[in-house]
């Protein structure tokens, strides 16, 4: 292992205050622990001095805000959490800029929405932009920029978007702090007797209710200061286990928690890297895009497609829904309507619908020119 993205939790940073008493306490930022800042740092520091590098993808911009505005509720609406973030942002990134000079080490802010890595040109441009922060020593500090962040474009949590900044910066590994000691086999504020569950060798065929595979259950929800659970640090620990980079979910509350951790110690539960991983534009493609429309294709397309590693031709869409561009990500839909691949499409919607069920040396017959022979490229083709 080399780079490290750590992902915090709000339910971490939260000194567990209330939130009046928090508004107007003498403790560096209302209602978050200062010592807590202090430690993540110093621990991510002593990591950088033996040979990691560390991306930190931090959570806490409501919570500051809720806190430091003597708020005792989770706003509802887009345009409070927005404004309530903006406020808290600033505090957030003070503390950590506190922290880390401290010892040495500048800080970055880097603000990201969905639409940011689901385009990728915007895509290449932050992936440049944290590599050339690393190349001079700075931590780059990732949270999800709230003041423009619609659900339109929102990534939903920091787990899921830990998981795709993962993908966006190559990570070795990818930790999951939060206030929960891993995954157990049953809920352990019910069952005192529930077992963490230390390894998950293959995360596609785990299952955390004991209704499915029975393999794991943590009846852990979102917090009031935090927006994910157990079930969204599972998903993102899926992603990230597809490009390759294995996961430890772990309890940030733990002194010392990120040195036990690069140490190896059994500690959280870890999940495993899959053999068979995407390549960072497939992985890209899989799960950092946001498909424009679906293209229906014939069983021999499909088959072509998941058996044999083919390229989606003209001759086997049968109907396309939805308007997007040359460029734009799509749902490969079989005939039964299930989506079955994805993939960045080499003509728009409309020359599609003209294209569909012609032959590739047809293309320019119909459409008066020829770009490609391929609707996508099996390069720019996943299966999911």
């Amino acid at each position: 292992m080399r780079r490290v993205v750590v992902k915090v939790g709000s339910s971490v940073l939260v000194d567990g205050l209330g939130a009046r008493a928090a508004a107007s306490c003498d403790c560096g930022a209302p209602g978050l622990s200062a010592e807590v800042f202090t430690r993540l740092a110093s621990e991510i520091c002593n990591a950088r001095a033996n040979g990691f590098e560390v991306v930190l993808v931090s959570s806490g911009s409501i919570a500051m805000g809720l806190k430091k505005l003597g708020l005792e509720r989770r706003p509802v609406t887009i345009p409070e959490r927005q404004a309530i973030a903006a406020v808290g942002q600033v505090d957030l990134m003070n503390e950590y800029d506190r922290a880390f000079h401290a010892c040495g080490v500048d800080v970055a802010q880097v603000l990201l929405t969905n639409a940011d890595l689901s385009d990728r040109k915007r895509f290449l441009n932050a992936r440049n932009t944290i590599e050339e922060l690393l190349k001079r020593g700075i931590v780059p500090v990732i949270n999800e920029n709230d003041t423009v962040a619609v659900d339109e474009i929102k990534f939903g949590d920091n787990d899921n978007l830990s998981a795709l900044v993962a993908n966006l910066v190559s990570a070795d590994l990818l930790l999951m702090l939060s206030d929960i000691d891993g995954i157990f086999n049953n809920d352990p504020k019910l069952d005192k007797n529930a077992e963490r569950i230390s390894i998950v060798e293959n995360i596609d065929e785990f299952s955390l209710t004991k209704g499915g595979s029975g393999k794991g259950f943590a009846g852990v929800t979102m917090s009031f200061y935090g927006t994910g659970g157990i079930t969204t640090k599972v998903e993102s620990a899926k992603k990230a286990a597809h490009f390759g980079c294995a996961s430890v979910i772990a309890n940030g509350k733990e002194v010392g928690i990120l040195e036990r951790i690069l140490a190896c110690e059994d500690i959280g539960t870890l999940i495993m890297a899959q053999a068979d991983k995407l390549t960072s534009k497939k992985h890209w493609i899989a799960y950092s895009t946001r498909p424009s429309g679906k293209i229906f294709v014939d069983a021999g397309a499909r088959s072509a497609l998941i058996d044999r590693g083919r390229s989606l031709l003209p001759s086997g869409i049968t109907s396309v829904t939805g308007s997007f561009e040359a460029g734009e990500a799509v749902h490969c839909v079989d005939e039964t309507g299930h989506e079955f691949a994805r993939g960045v499409v080499n003509y728009g919607s409309l020359e599609i619908e003209k294209l569909k069920g012609k032959k590739s040396e047809q293309i320019e017959e119909v459409l008066g020119y020829k770009v490609y022979d391929e609707i996508i490229h099996r390069d720019n083709l996943v299966v999911l």
